[in-house]
């Protein structure tokens, strides 16, 4: 990736807002673009996120959050029908997880009129969305006119999320992003070749350098570390392994915003990646996606 000058304007997050719901009960803010926004505001990009919660109990500690942790509500809608969103979430004995998304919540009747105003007057620098925000036509329409009013680039953050994508959507919203961020899974389902080794992964990921015009592909390996693909060659980052592992819930949503604010701050490939992995690493080490800790971002506006 070329050396970049710090972008001016706001990183404008759309997408998910819910509530990761773990098999003891405890139940933890979440949804991969609330996480992403979370941190961003934590590291001081002062994020604009776009979503909708329910006129509900746990819509309503959602804007609790969000207002004592000092983010900007305007962007967050409130629906009088469909519930705040809802993630089941099921561990497994090694740390990984498992999700259960449930349908029809709040994040997907997102009032799309009102949404594109709110992007338009934040002064986007940037625009960072997911997959599954667009699990239904109209707000894949809805997002496509955001994108194309903002007249920001797109940071796609994968994350697939089963049943909510097929290859040729997900393959579109490739097309539009000017990054793309995916772990090694993701590209093997989603690529057309095979992906058994790091280099397949890297070379499929310049294939689509190549094919859709993209600056720059993140793949992530978990603990193996990432690969950032450019047109003029690879950065490569070791992982940080799994040392204090608690849970990996929002490892990679925390990856993600540390890859954004090095966009937002033009750092250059390696000290971007490096930081991702090290944010990452923090994240396994708590419970959940998210925390109100400012601790956890000490030293790292540098």
């Amino acid at each position: 990736m070329h050396e970049r000058k710090p972008m001016q304007g706001r990183p404008v997050v759309i997408g998910e807002v819910l509530f990761d719901c773990f098999p003891d009960g405890t139940e933890v803010l979440g949804g991969a673009p609330f996480n992403v926004a979370w941190h961003l505001a934590g590291l001081g990009l002062e994020p604009l996120l776009i979503s909708r919660v329910g006129a509900d109990e746990r819509g309503r500690r959602i804007e609790s959050a969000m207002r004592e942790w000092g983010m900007d509500l305007s962007g967050i809608q409130r629906d009088d029908i469909a519930p705040t969103g809802e993630v089941r979430i099921t561990l497994d004995p090694d740390g990984g997880h498992s999700f259960e998304i449930l349908p029809d919540q709040a994040y997907d009747a997102i009032d799309w009129g009102r949404a594109v105003g709110d992007a338009a007057g934040a002064g986007a620098a940037l625009c960072c969305a997911g997959s599954l925000i667009r699990r239904y036509g109209h707000n894949a329409r809805g997002l496509d006119r955001l994108l194309e009013e903002a007249g920001a680039p797109l940071f796609l953050d994968v994350n697939l999320r089963a049943p909510w994508w097929d290859r040729s959507s997900v393959r579109q919203q490739v097309a539009e992003a000017r990054w793309v961020k995916l772990n090694d899974e993701e590209i093997g389902v989603l690529g057309d070749r095979g992906t058994e080794s790091p280099e397949d992964m890297e070379a499929e990921a310049r294939a689509w350098i190549d094919r859709f015009g993209l600056e720059a592909v993140i793949l992530t390996r978990g603990g193996e570390g990432s690969s950032l693909v450019t047109a003029s060659g690879v950065s490569r980052c070791p992982g940080s392994g799994n040392e204090g592992l608690v849970d990996t819930v929002g490892a990679g949503d925390g990856f993600s915003a540390m890859v954004i604010e090095g966009l937002m701050r033009g750092r250059s490939a390696s000290d971007l990646q490096r930081r991702a992995a090290e944010f990452a690493s923090k994240i396994c080490r708590i419970r959940g996606a998210t925390v109100s800790d400012t601790g956890l971002y000490a030293g790292l506006e540098e």
